[in-house]
Parts: structure tokens; C-alpha cells; sequence
């Protein structure tokens, strides 16, 4: 039986910051393990991204996303705070558009998921955005993913 693709898959190439944050999860993992655990990351191992870095806690039944630790970048973009608030309890909006479904799949598939948004504002068109999602284990699931965001 062949794997299908899903949805929010990396492309080819990551844009150089979420490449970055792509090669410190990596660097976190143990042995042959397929993903890092979530304690062993140190946000202040990358303090120049630190501002676009979330830490995001997963809940199994039922499924749920909790904002754990949000940079400044992303609650500037977003207008408002959102450490200790769940996804569903907030707006989907820029910069967490479609972000359940793309956690969801992050969860799903156990592998780290990329979303790239760009809107147009007005007579402006902003050059959008691009998340990376990457899952790490804790307590026998996965229990936390670390996100980043850049421009597009």
C-alpha cells in the first residue's frame, strides 16, 4: 500500500529561518527516534528567531490546541495575545489562518507541516507569510509542536 501525501506537506525547499528552526527539532532527536521530545527544547537556542517561535500544547480526546509560549512577531501580527488561550477560542486570522487544520495534520501524519498564506489589503498587497509546524513527543503522544513563521 502506497503513503499518500498529506496535506501541509514541506516543500522542497524551506524559506532559510523555518530551515533553521527545522534543523535545530532535528538536532533534538534522540537516537533513531522520528520526532524530538517536547522538554528537551530551549527556545533561547535560536534568541534571533525567538520572535517567531511558539511552542503549542496538543490534547488528545478531544483534539485540541492550546497556545503555550507565542513570540512577539506573531502576537503582533495577530493583535492580541494568545499564550494560554486555545485555538478555538480565537479568530483564525493572520498569522494562524487554517492553523487546526494544518496542526491537525501535523498530528495526524506525525510529521512537521508547512502553510503559506499571501493576502492582498486594500490598494497594498502584503507579502504574506509561511508556518512550519513540527510535532514532539511527550507522555506516549505527541503532546506539543514548535512553530515558527517568516515572511513569504
Amino acid at each position: 500500500m502506497t503513503r499518500a501525501t498529506p496535506p501541509f506537506a514541506l516543500p522542497a525547499r524551506l524559506p532559510l529561518d523555518l530551515d533553521r528552526i527545522r534543523d535545530y527539532w532535528e538536532g533534538l532527536k534522540r537516537g533513531d527516534t522520528e520526532m524530538p521530545f517536547w522538554d528537551d527544547v530551549k527556545l533561547s537556542s535560536l534568541p534571533d528567531l525567538s520572535d517567531r517561535l511558539m511552542l503549542v500544547d496538543a490534547f488528545e480526546s478531544p483534539q485540541r490546541f492550546r497556545f503555550n509560549s507565542v513570540g512577539e512577531k506573531i502576537r503582533e501580527l495577530y493583535g492580541a495575545d494568545l499564550a494560554g488561550k486555545f485555538v478555538d477560542e480565537i479568530a483564525p486570522k493572520m498569522p494562524l489562518d487554517f492553523f487546526t487544520a494544518q496542526a491537525s495534520v501535523t498530528i495526524e501524519a506525525k510529521l512537521p507541516s508547512f502553510f503559506s498564506s499571501s493576502a492582498a489589503t486594500g490598494s497594498q498587497r502584503y507579502r504574506g507569510y509561511v508556518r512550519l509546524l513540527l510535532p514532539m513527543w511527550g507522555n506516549g503522544h505527541i503532546e506539543m509542536m514548535l512553530g515558527g513563521i517568516a515572511d513569504a
